[in-house]
């Protein structure tokens, strides 16, 4: 079992990537070896980001299946 782990803005710069795969059963899981790989300055992004399984946001706790799909959104500001 596969999930592909999808990063953006502030969190693609941490890891240095913008999608890896993980065989973790959960999205906390799958987060805490993400960690590991690409060290504290992910971590330090990740506590202030959202994450969504499959296009919805979730819990951390949310069970992971082969092909699922988690992004880390981090907070994005903008305006005019």
């Amino acid at each position: 079992m596969m999930a592909t782990l999808r990063l953006f803005a502030s969190a693609r710069e941490a890891a240095g990537c913008g999608s890896d795969t993980f065989p973790e059963k959960s999205v906390e899981d799958l987060l805490a070896a993400a960690v590991l790989r690409y060290g504290p300055s992910f971590a330090e992004v990740l506590t202030t980001c959202r994450v969504w399984l499959n296009g919805e946001e979730v819990g951390r706790d949310a069970a992971l299946s082969d092909s699922d799909e988690v992004a880390v959104l981090p907070p994005v500001s903008g305006g005019l």
